[in-house]
């Protein structure tokens, strides 16, 4: 048997605050009161303990006369043969009562079984179902973490190739910049060696003309020249008979015409030397201006990469 959970100390004073409050000493007030337990047994209790207060407290009284007491013995046998009788009535009509209760609880309960069986299947398969959705959600879940990984991983390295793209662009930005300085310096360079070029190319062309003026009058005076030997020769019959006068003029006359040769000679070599140089500075001018060309080409192709790079 189960022990007691409240001493009889404890009911007795719930029930006798019960009482100081005014309220109803019921076995339901004795367990709200206490905290728990079984109403019959409180009330048990507690009537108990009024009983021995009575008996206490109860004063001797005088006995019954016989009279008194046989009509009350008569009484009270007539009335405890009506008890029972109601008593019976009473547990029969409680025993039916009870029966269709208990009939009605069962039925009840199996409706409840029922619905709690059905409820039970749905739940069962709903908790499946969660199970299936958790599973497919921790798949997705751990698919996920790992794309996140990798995108991580992926923007790391994104931003180490931005930073380095960065470090590029500043550089070849500077590279750009000192590229267009120098190719400006070397484009003014080039522009003083073409000015250069051209000032002795107009040299050489004006030493060319001296040269040529040269060479022209050289010819002339070999023609004058000839001339003079034709006139020369025909006079050579002349000159034979004055032998000494002409001898002298042929001496004077040959000295003129070797001088001529000479100076034929050297205004030739002049006017190749002025061509050599002429045509030296016509490929040095028409080299600087290929280099011009291509260094303006380097400046046009990098331009658009400074313009990319500060953009």
């Amino acid at each position: 048997m189960r022990p007691s959970e409240y001493t009889p100390e404890e009911i007795i004073q719930a029930g006798e605050a019960l009482q100081a409050a005014g309220r109803n000493v019921t076995g339901f007030a004795l367990r709200q009161k206490v905290g728990g337990g079984n109403p019959n047994r409180l009330k048990q209790v507690w009537d108990e303990h009024l009983a021995r207060s009575s008996v206490a407290e109860a004063e001797p009284v005088a006995e019954l006369p016989v009279e008194v007491a046989e009509e009350l013995a008569t009484v009270t046998k007539a009335l405890t043969e009506r008890l029972a009788a109601l008593a019976v009535e009473l547990n029969d009509k409680a025993v039916k009562a009870a029966e269709r209760r208990v009939r009605e609880v069962v039925r009840a309960a199996g409706e409840q079984r029922e619905l709690a069986e059905r409820e039970l299947a749905d739940a069962a398969q709903t908790v499946e179902d969660l199970e299936q959705q958790l599973d497919s959600t921790q798949e997705e879940l751990a698919a996920t973490q790992v794309r996140l990984t990798e995108v991580l991983e992926q923007r790391q390295k994104q931003a180490v190739e931005l930073a380095q793209l960065r470090e590029r662009a500043a550089a070849a930005e500077k590279a750009a910049n000192d590229a267009a300085l120098a190719a400006s310096r070397r484009e003014a360079d080039l522009m003083e060696q073409i000015q250069q070029a051209r000032r002795a190319e107009q040299a050489a062309r004006e030493r060319e003309a001296t040269a040529n003026g040269q060479l022209l009058a050289a010819m002339q005076q070999h023609e004058e020249d000839a001339k003079a030997r034709a006139e020369l020769h025909r006079d050579l019959e002349k000159a034979r008979k004055e032998a000494e006068d002409g001898r002298v003029h042929l001496l004077a006359a040959q000295a003129r015409l070797d001088g001529s040769v000479h100076e034929i000679e050297e205004a030739r070599q002049q006017a190749r030397e002025a061509g050599a140089e002429a045509k030296q500075a016509s490929s040095e001018a028409a080299e600087l201006r290929g280099q011009l060309a291509e260094l303006r080409a380097q400046i046009e192709r990098l331009k658009p990469a400074a313009k990319d790079t500060h953009a």
